[in-house]
Order: structure tokens, then sequence, then C-alpha cells
């Protein structure tokens, strides 16, 4: 069905009852987004979700492991056999925190930022070929409405709303 034909869709009950358009465009957009991601990802150990780990690390100033796990909303012992995989492949690294000693952040690695340059090339492009069919200026104005959207959303530490790039 196309994107016309169910949004101009009407329930039988009246001219003015839309069929809830806006959830099933997001519920549609977010599959097909997965799917695209995954695909792009999906090489990696933990597929979206290592992405996502990947990601953080990298852009953030050495998080603990434990933050990360907070922050990603990724179980505990989840992430301790990730960040161990992670760091067997050379992508991180665990050092002690010189602050205290007892603290240990998790470090990129220089092949691990290769890595993750690699993986966001294909992210954008499957990112690019879902959004292929609207011209680049509704392009960057569809993302840039749903962060602000994103960003309006009260954060809920035990669902956490900031994850990211992918989870």
């Amino acid at each position: 069905m196309s994107i016309e034909t169910a949004a101009t869709r009407r329930r039988a009950d009246g001219p003015d009852r839309a069929i809830p358009e806006f959830g099933w465009a997001l519920t549609v957009l977010l599959r097909e987004w997965n799917r695209g991601i995954e695909a792009a990802v999906g090489d990696l150990p933990y597929g979206t979700r290592g992405y996502g780990v990947l990601a953080a690390v990298v852009e953030e100033e050495h998080p603990t492991q434990a933050a990360l796990a907070a922050r990603l909303g990724v179980d505990r012992s989840t992430m301790t056999y990730l960040i161990d995989e992670y760091a067997a492949l050379g992508l991180v690294e665990r050092r002690h925190d010189p602050a205290d000693r007892r603290v240990r952040r998790i470090v990129p690695t220089e092949r691990g930022r290769a890595l993750l340059a690699e993986l966001d090339a294909r992210a954008r492009a499957a990112e690019e070929n879902l959004l292929s069919a609207l011209p680049e200026p509704d392009r960057r104005r569809l993302r840039r409405l749903l962060v602000r959207l994103a960003e309006s959303v009260p954060h809920d530490p035990d669902h956490c709303g900031t994850a990211a790039r992918v989870m």
C-alpha cells in the first residue's frame, strides 16, 4: 500500500476519523530502518547493539562499563561480555582511571575508530536508501524534526532515551 493510500484512508464510522497514520508510519519506518541498519552493521558481533556501544565508546570521554550499560539500556552482564569480545578483537581497551585506580574506563583503539567510520558510512547509506523517496531538503528537515521531538521526551533512566545512534 502506498503512503498516499494509507494516509487518505478513513474509518468507516466517519470521514473525520483518520486511521492512526502517525503510528503506522513510525512502525513501518522503524521496521525498515532496523532492517537496513542490521544489514549494514550485522557482521559486527552483537549487531546494532554492538554498533551503538562502539559509537558511544568512541564519542564519549572514556565511559565506564557500568555507565555505558546504564546509558544504553543494556544489562550489565551482557555489557561485560560485549566489552570482553570487543577488547579481544582490538576494538576497545579497559584502562584504569588515573583519578581512581578502582575504576576502569573503556577506551576505543585506532582499529575501533576505523571500524566505526566504516560502519557509519554503511549506516548512512542504509538511511539514505530509506529516505530516498524524499528530496534532500525534506530529508534534512525530517531528521532535525525527529531529533528535536526525541530530545523533548523526558529522560527515563530505566528506559534510556539517549542511546547512541542505534539501539
